[in-house]
């Protein structure tokens, strides 16, 4: 669960709206903060923003730094909105507590404690030792969904996982034969290339590959900046010599992360055609480790992965809660018995085995329902 952290009463209504934008201004850098949790901060006073800033690319430089040296001199007896506790830590930076103090802020808002064992408190402590007010709580829900997968991938050592189903009405995600584009409209479409680009990884399974021969890029979106990790969960390295893939593993980074027993023959072919390759170990049926797979892109610093499929991969994942977010795009075509369903076989007996989802919203897309799940 996100942090919730010690509340202070809040102050004026006004710092909502202050607190929306900073969100807003974090938003921005969702797909490209990572290791570090995406932030967002403004420099008020007297209601008029004299800065404001986002995390850069790879995590750097923090928010905080870029709104200070929007304001300069303007920010002494100012407040600063940041949408996460300011850290307090040495790293490739110094903390941003001290830059805060040494502006001379008077006041900081925050929604939620940074969960991260480097701050966890220790930044409003610091803030508050130097006289400095700070209130929390601020908009902590909206903050916590933000940053949801940072908050995973601190507590359980795993980036959050989001699951997309572009399915018929009848759940089905392709023909017999196969056949899977296009079951969604071009609107949908988009708002998939939108995800990639907020993802710090791209997931698909070696199915998928040899069906649709995905690219996994993001395009249409005037985003080149936009270059999520693509990562195969391979297997056996069971995976086609040529296609797009292979073909772009030198100018995208491509992952595959295979079981012990894939062929050497593949593995190195695959290092040849520029790929990463990362050996997973089995679990006891023998099939590659899909908890040992997540944790490893924990470990490189990963946040949110945006799985596309196919069916048993996705089956793999709910079977071991390990998806935190199902996004479901039913298009109004109807495929039957004999078409493929969105998930694998789960082992079912019962129907309180099903894992269970709450509905977080729903609206249309184009012509498609788009609907957003999250573990109940």
């Amino acid at each position: 669960m996100p942090p919730r952290g010690p509340r202070v009463s809040g102050q004026e209504a006004d710092d909502a709206p202050f607190m929306r934008s900073a969100l807003a201004l974090a938003a921005r850098a969702l797909g490209r903060s990572a290791p570090n949790p995406a932030v967002g901060c403004l420099i008020v006073r007297d209601g008029r923003v004299l800065g404001r800033g986002w995390t850069g690319d790879g995590g750097r430089p923090h928010a905080e730094t870029i709104a200070l040296g929007q304001a300069g001199a303007a920010a002494r007896g100012a407040t600063a909105y940041v949408s996460l506790e300011p850290c307090a830590h040495h790293g490739r930076t110094p903390p941003c507590s001290d830059a805060l103090i040494a502006a001379g802020i008077a006041r900081v808002v925050i929604p939620l404690i940074d969960p991260d064992p480097r701050v966890a408190g220790r930044g409003a402590a610091a803030l508050e030792a130097a006289g400095i007010r700070v209130d929390r709580g601020c908009c902590a829900a909206k903050a916590a969904c933000l940053n949801l997968g940072f908050f995973t991938r601190i507590a359980e050592g795993r980036p959050m996982v989001t699951l997309k189903l572009a399915q018929s009405l009848d759940g089905r995600i392709a023909t017999a034969s196969g056949e899977s584009r296009w079951i969604t409209g071009p609107a949908a479409r988009r708002e998939v290339h939108a995800a990639r680009a907020r993802a710090d990884a791209v997931l698909i399974g070696a199915g998928t590959v040899r069906a649709d021969d995905p690219m996994l890029d993001v395009r249409d979106l005037g985003l080149p900046g936009a270059r999520p990790l693509r990562v195969v969960a391979g297997g056996r390295l069971h995976l086609p010599a040529r296609g797009r893939l292979a073909e772009s593993a030198r100018l995208l980074p491509l992952l595959i992360c295979h079981g012990p027993r894939a062929d050497a023959g593949h593995r190195a072919a695959w290092a040849a055609a520029g790929a990463e390759l990362a050996e997973i170990p089995g679990d006891p049926d023998g099939q590659m480790d899909i908890r040992a797979m997540l944790a490893l892109l924990g470990a490189r610093g990963l946040s949110r992965v945006f799985c596309e499929g196919g069916g048993q991969l996705a089956a793999s994942l709910v079977t071991a809660g390990l998806v935190d977010e199902i996004v479901t795009y039913a298009a109004g075509v109807v495929l039957g018995a004999d078409g493929r369903p969105a998930t694998g076989r789960l082992g079912l007996q019962t129907l309180a085995e099903a894992p269970r989802y709450r509905l977080a919203d729903v609206r249309r897309t184009g012509d498609d329902l788009r609907a957003r799940w999250l573990r109940a």
